[in-house]
């Protein structure tokens, strides 16, 4: 008896050594003791909760009043966390509605002050009226919906450049699978390579829920491929999940992956040639051409008498500095929009 309370003993030790937080050294590696408890300094605050000045104010004047109203937006909420932006829903809603008064209290004040101004040039005291009501109104709208789609956008452009970067992930996955390296090792590995942008913050997130938060690696990839704004990422993390859970290998899988990634971006990467190539064609017709056959015909017609006696030289300033200029601006930024694509 006195033997099998004695294992007892040794048995609930054992297992409160195993459950109690472990602090090491600040030399210690954290591998040595794999997902544990963390200490914050006393009255500290973690990095993803501390707001900016402004934000903070937004947040200590409205605070009861959206807490009040219990706001909460869903869409909101997977926005901002798939924008990577550190801040709660109710933190947001607060910063957009403040943001929205303050404009709202700008745009009253200079939609007052922008009658005098523009009765300097004109005489339409209607116009005057308008152009100030327009100027109130649609500030404090532009704000709102402004703010409210700034996530969205955000995230839509981390999906963007994680698609951009994903062919180049997938080959440092594909080498590391084939040295038979446990997935959990490859994204953790994966995030510490800043070369791959986007992707790798995705791989902190999945190492922070393996190693801090204790999850099983499938979960973590889970958590990962429900908060990606990436469809492909998105599409590649759950075949991760179905190829794991059934048993099959992931190393063909990611050699599959690979290849399928590179030749969308030879496709495109062709795609694009050919848009820039139809995009050069036009540049010339529209920008080179067309203005010169514009300028030579007003000045025939201006000869012969054909502008109704109409002087044609302010008409011919307006092609030549606006026209032309303006027209090489837009297929600039064309450009400029399709290589960043």
């Amino acid at each position: 008896m006195v033997e099998v309370e004695d294992a007892f003993k040794k048995l609930q030790s054992s297992r409160e050594g195993l459950i109690s937080t472990k602090r090491g050294k600040p030399s210690d590696k954290m591998e040595k003791y794999g997902p544990h408890l963390v200490r914050l300094p006393q009255a500290s605050v973690p990095d993803y909760l501390q707001l900016s000045p402004y934000k903070q104010f937004c947040w200590g004047a409205l605070k009861h009043i959206v807490k009040r109203k219990e706001v909460h937006d869903e869409e909101l909420e997977g926005d901002l966390l798939e924008a990577h932006m550190k801040i709660r829903v109710e933190e947001y809603i607060a910063f957009v509605w403040m943001s929205t008064i303050l404009a709202a209290i700008g745009g009253t004040i200079g939609g007052i002050f922008i009658g005098p101004v523009l009765e300097q040039f004109l005489d339409f005291g209607w116009f005057l009226f308008g152009a100030g009501a327009l100027v109130a109104i649609v500030t404090p709208v532009a704000t709102y919906f402004g703010l409210m789609a700034a996530p969205g956008m955000k995230a839509n452009r981390r999906g963007k450049k994680i698609d951009k970067k994903l062919p180049d992930a997938m080959s440092f996955i594909s080498s590391m699978a084939s040295a038979d390296i446990n997935i959990d090792l490859i994204f953790k590995e994966l995030s510490r390579q800043p070369l791959y942008g986007e992707i790798r913050e995705e791989a902190e997130w999945i190492t922070r829920d393996t190693e801090l938060l204790g999850k099983d690696i499938l979960n973590a990839l889970r958590r990962a491929a429900s908060r990606t704004p990436s469809d492909k990422f998105q599409d590649f993390l759950q075949g991760v999940i179905t190829t794991s859970s059934s048993g099959g290998k992931l190393k063909p899988y990611f050699v599959n992956k690979l290849e399928e990634y590179q030749d969308e971006r030879q496709l495109m990467a062709q795609q694009k040639m050919e848009t820039l190539g139809m995009m050069a064609e036009s540049f010339v017709t529209v920008v080179v051409a067309f203005p010169l056959f514009l300028v030579v015909i007003m000045a025939i017609m201006a000869l012969m008498g054909g502008m109704g006696g109409g002087n044609p030289i302010p008409l011919l300033y307006a092609v030549v500095g606006i026209m032309i200029p303006g027209s090489q601006v837009g297929f600039i930024a064309i450009i400029w929009m399709i290589n960043q694509d």
